[in-house]
Protein backbone atom coordinates (compact mmCIF):
# COMPACT_ATOMS: atom_id res chain seq x y z
CA UNK A 1 0.00 0.00 0.00
CA UNK A 2 1.09 3.40 -0.52
CA UNK A 3 1.81 5.10 2.46
CA UNK A 4 2.58 8.55 0.77
CA UNK A 5 0.31 11.75 1.30
CA UNK A 6 -1.85 13.12 -1.71
CA UNK A 7 0.60 16.51 -1.74
CA UNK A 8 3.39 13.79 -2.21
CA UNK A 9 1.89 12.35 -5.18
CA UNK A 10 1.28 15.52 -6.32
CA UNK A 11 4.68 17.03 -6.60
CA UNK A 12 5.29 14.61 -9.05
CA UNK A 13 2.23 13.48 -11.07
CA UNK A 14 2.69 9.94 -12.25
CA UNK A 15 2.73 10.97 -16.28
CA UNK A 16 5.84 12.65 -15.43
CA UNK A 17 7.34 10.57 -13.85
CA UNK A 18 6.61 7.41 -16.53
CA UNK A 19 8.25 10.40 -19.31
CA UNK A 20 11.51 10.57 -16.75
CA UNK A 21 11.69 6.90 -15.97
CA UNK A 22 11.80 6.41 -19.84
CA UNK A 23 14.47 8.92 -20.39
CA UNK A 24 16.46 7.36 -17.41
CA UNK A 25 15.95 3.76 -19.02
CA UNK A 26 17.10 4.66 -22.22
CA UNK A 27 20.37 6.03 -21.07
CA UNK A 28 21.72 3.04 -19.81
CA UNK A 29 24.45 3.04 -17.62
CA UNK A 30 25.19 6.75 -17.72
CA UNK A 31 24.71 7.87 -13.98
CA UNK A 32 26.43 11.14 -14.72
CA UNK A 33 24.03 11.81 -17.80
CA UNK A 34 21.24 10.64 -15.78
CA UNK A 35 21.92 13.02 -12.60
CA UNK A 36 21.60 15.90 -15.63
CA UNK A 37 18.28 14.43 -16.47
CA UNK A 38 17.48 14.21 -12.99
CA UNK A 39 18.49 18.25 -12.01
CA UNK A 40 16.53 19.55 -14.94
CA UNK A 41 13.12 17.63 -14.18
CA UNK A 42 13.44 19.13 -10.32
CA UNK A 43 14.91 22.65 -11.77
CA UNK A 44 12.50 22.52 -13.93
CA UNK A 45 9.95 22.20 -11.36
CA UNK A 46 11.56 24.74 -8.58
CA UNK A 47 13.98 22.48 -6.71
CA UNK A 48 17.29 23.28 -7.28
CA UNK A 49 20.07 20.65 -6.20
CA UNK A 50 23.46 19.90 -6.50
CA UNK A 51 24.86 17.37 -8.75
CA UNK A 52 26.21 15.38 -6.04
CA UNK A 53 22.60 15.00 -4.88
CA UNK A 54 21.38 14.28 -8.40
CA UNK A 55 24.02 11.42 -8.40
CA UNK A 56 22.55 10.17 -4.74
CA UNK A 57 19.14 10.04 -6.15
CA UNK A 58 20.27 8.51 -9.52
CA UNK A 59 22.40 5.66 -7.43
CA UNK A 60 19.33 5.08 -4.68
CA UNK A 61 16.87 4.79 -7.66
CA UNK A 62 18.78 2.69 -9.66
CA UNK A 63 19.51 0.18 -7.00
CA UNK A 64 15.99 -0.46 -7.09
CA UNK A 65 15.51 -1.42 -9.96
CA UNK A 66 14.07 2.24 -11.12
CA UNK A 67 10.37 1.47 -10.05
CA UNK A 68 8.37 4.55 -10.04
CA UNK A 69 7.93 4.08 -6.39
CA UNK A 70 11.62 4.08 -6.15
CA UNK A 71 12.01 7.16 -8.66
CA UNK A 72 9.49 8.92 -6.32
CA UNK A 73 10.59 8.96 -3.12
CA UNK A 74 14.37 9.67 -4.70
CA UNK A 75 13.12 12.70 -6.20
CA UNK A 76 11.04 13.35 -3.03
CA UNK A 77 14.19 13.27 -0.76
CA UNK A 78 16.46 14.86 -3.24
CA UNK A 79 13.63 17.78 -3.47
CA UNK A 80 13.53 18.30 0.51
CA UNK A 81 17.35 18.57 0.34
CA UNK A 82 16.85 21.41 -1.53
Amino acid sequence: MDTMTCAEQDKFPVGDLVTLRSQLMSMGADYDGAAEVIQAFLSGRGYGISPQTARDAVLNFGTQGFSLEAIRQALNEAALAA
